[in-house]
């Protein structure tokens, strides 16, 4: 890998956030710390050097040593300046040091300054370099481990086998129990693994027991809402809860994407609240689109299809005269209409 070093390896990666840039007098007083740098500014390695100079390059008897071919064998040299300050120079090197887009032959390091040399970026920073503040932990790590993911996989489980006996319309099957939560396990696993790949590659721990935790929990509640919604739409007379029944699955599901994405990278909740919300706007309106295209209105269902025992009706039933006055109110309607020009 370019840019790979050498050097005994003596730090981790990593940054909690933007540190303030170093007061003058702080960059001189070792020990000094190099750091290389991946494109988006992450420290992929850090090496601690003693003494000035510093030299920088390919060859062995350097104090630093990189392991990128387009760098000079001695490419760069870190030292004082004639103010104090500590500069970087170029040894002559044949692609030379590049600084806020520009070439140049030395620079002054103030503890935030990136140099690249051939594919190498670079920073240095002395010892009394103030760091930022403490992040607060929210990470939760109580809900890591075995025990959440034994309880994601077991709610998944319990959730597919109750839609499998609530779609059961046939004589009993053992067999068919079984299958149930297998698929449930299965898509739990399934589901997860690319989650936990993900933390593993953008957040150093794979975290498998809280994304299995989060299918589960966000499985429930995708199927909670949609009985839920059925239910009250039943009992109430709330048509609407059916008819646009599939905005609530596009939200819970952007809501699920969420707490995946959160345990990824915590710090940036804001961000993804917001990526989450837009992904269910444009998904809601994708579904309004196609409802659209397909039955020429934009509710997912003409009539609410639920039927469930009459006990659970909470609102009063409409008398016969009270429909037949409708009717008559809607063929009123439809006369007037068709009375209209050009109807």
């Amino acid at each position: 890998m370019n840019g790979q070093l050498k050097a005994a390896p003596s730090s981790h990666a990593g940054q909690p956030g933007p540190a303030p840039a170093a007061p003058p007098g702080l960059a001189m007083r070792g020990p000094w710390t190099i750091e290389m740098l991946a494109r988006n500014g992450e420290v992929l390695h850090r090496h601690r050097a003693t003494s000035l100079p510093i030299r920088v390059g390919r060859a062995y008897d350097n104090d630093f040593i990189v392991d990128d071919d387009h760098a000079a064998a001695h490419h760069v040299e870190i030292g004082a300046g004639a103010d104090g300050n500590l500069v970087l120079r170029d040894l002559g090197s044949r692609n030379g040091v590049v600084h806020g887009g520009r070439r140049v032959q030395q620079v002054v390091l103030d503890g935030d300054t990136v140099v690249r040399m051939g594919h190498t970026s670079l920073r240095v920073r002395a010892a009394g370099f103030p760091v930022a503040p403490e992040l607060l932990d929210r990470t939760m790590h109580g809900w890591e481990g075995l025990l959440p993911g034994a309880a994601g996989v077991l709610l998944a489980a319990l959730v597919t086998l109750l839609v499998a006996w609530l779609l059961d319309a046939q004589p009993f099957e053992l067999l068919y129990y079984v299958q149930a939560p297998a698929w449930g396990i299965g898509a739990a696993l399934l589901w997860s693994s690319p989650w936990a790949f993900l933390n593993r590659l953008f957040g150093r721990h794979a975290r498998l027991g809280r994304h299995l935790f989060i299918f589960g929990c966000g499985v429930a509640a995708l199927v909670g809402v949609q009985l839920g919604a059925r239910v009250l739409a039943y009992a109430g007379s709330y048509e609407w809860l059916t008819r646009y029944g599939s905005h609530a699955v596009v939200a819970t599901v952007a809501g699920i994407v969420y707490f995946h994405l959160a345990t990824i990278r915590p710090p940036l909740r804001r961000r993804l609240r917001a990526l989450c919300a837009g992904a269910a706007l444009l998904g809601s309106g994708l579904v309004l689109i196609a409802n659209e295209q397909r039955h020429g209105r934009i509710a997912d269902e003409l009539y609410m299809s639920v039927l469930l025992p009459p006990q659970v009706r909470v609102s009063p039933d409409a008398t016969v005269a009270d429909y037949m006055d409708s009717v008559a109110a809607m063929r009123a309607q439809i006369d007037a209409e068709r009375a209209k020009p050009g109807q």
